[in-house]
């Protein structure tokens, strides 16, 4: 795929700082072998800072490790921070490839915009990727339903109490390597709704990918485990009666006549992989809808027999099937559900996109070593 960028800002020089002590060649194996999501990380990172007065300089590729911050840093008092997750994939020729990272580069601007963040260029954001994985590509693991799981975030790193933007702002993108999200095989996963917490209001910073969101889950989420389910999903805050999203990942229905419904709205992450996997449910001839679903349509549509299938799908996870939803006062699905055909069917697809086992006609794909 190719994008092209603005002249002006088509590339940034990099200063590239090499690991003095880089993980070995056999401990770097051993991770890939069986890697394990978010928890080794590569030798390098990216590091870009942003000021008032000197817009975005002083890139550099650096070797990861602490990050010195003031205790005044503004982040840690207003929690004014954003990130992005984007993943390598390395195809059958040992090419190493993203998926849609333009995408990723202008939703991070959406969030930077809603945080009084400075917004980086589309170009910068790419070209950050590409470095880290100049010197980080043999970190990219090869194996299937693997992959390098980037994360591309910024903070404001002011040192100031008052309330108001950060002037100054630090950009940085690490990495790791990621097997399957729930590990194993593809089971459906067990969902538990959260009645009492809500993840976002409307007008508030539900449509930015911020921390403060993901904290705002993770009581539900722990209530949600004790429940025995994977994850939690969560009602709107006007009327507690339409889906949203889970803590990290969006929700899709699929009907007895082939159609398939997601919800809308404002306070809902816009999800990469999930607009992907419509497109290609689209092209099937499936009708999407991109609307208001309540619980009750849910639950008595699961019923009757109008819903059939029910899956979740994000960048880490990318697409998984849910076998049941679990509330206080009901229960939708069972536990021994299998995988919907068509879930299963979309997920195939979009791996085999990434990984490059198919034609990329939408071209989606992008090149990072080179």
């Amino acid at each position: 795929m190719t994008i092209e960028l603005p002249m002006a800002q088509r590339d940034m020089m990099f200063q590239i700082l090499s690991n003095s002590e880089p993980l070995s060649e056999d401990k770097r194996q051993e991770v890939l072998d069986s890697p394990v999501f978010g928890t080794v990380f590569t030798d390098h990172m990216v590091d870009i800072c942003w000021s008032e007065k000197g817009g975005w300089h002083r890139p550099r590729v650096q070797p990861y490790g602490p990050i010195p911050l003031d205790p005044a840093a503004a982040v840690l008092h207003y929690g004014q921070e954003i990130f992005e997750g984007i993943k390598a994939y390395r195809h059958d020729d040992g090419s190493i490839w993203t998926f849609r990272p333009d995408q990723n580069a202008l939703r991070m601007q959406r969030s930077a915009k809603r945080m009084a963040m400075p917004e980086l260029p589309v170009d910068y954001f790419i070209q950050a990727l590409r470095e880290l994985i100049a010197v980080d590509g043999d970190w990219v693991p090869s194996a299937a339903e693997t992959s390098l799981y980037i994360r591309p975030f910024m903070f404001a790193k002011e040192a100031f109490l008052g309330v108001r933007p950060a002037k100054k702002v630090a950009f940085y993108v690490i990495a790791s390597p990621a097997g399957p999200y729930f590990g194993g095989a593809v089971d459906p996963v067990s969902i538990w709704l959260s009645t009492t917490y809500r993840r976002a209001a409307k007008g508030g910073t539900g449509g930015a990918k911020t921390g403060g969101n993901y904290a705002a889950s993770l009581l539900a989420q722990t209530e949600a485990a004790e429940h025995g389910c994977h994850q939690v999903l969560f009602l709107d805050s006007e009327t507690g009666t339409n889906i949203e999203e889970l803590g990290g990942m969006n929700v899709v229905l699929v009907y007895k006549d082939g159609t398939v419904v997601t919800p809308k709205s404002d306070t809902i992450l816009a999800g990469i992989t999930r607009d992907s996997v419509l497109k290609l449910a689209e092209e099937r001839g499936h009708a999407i809808e991109r609307r208001d679903v309540g619980i009750d349509e849910w639950r008595e549509g699961s019923a009757s027999g109008d819903i059939v299938e029910a899956f979740a799908c994000g960048t880490a996870a990318t697409v998984v099937p849910i076998g049941q939803l679990k509330t206080p006062d009901f229960t939708i699905g069972s536990e021994d559900a299998t995988p919907g055909e068509l879930t299963m069917s979309l997920r195939k697809e979009l791996l085999d996109i990434q990984h490059g086992r198919i034609p990329d006609v939408h071209q989606w794909m992008m090149r990072l070593d080179q």
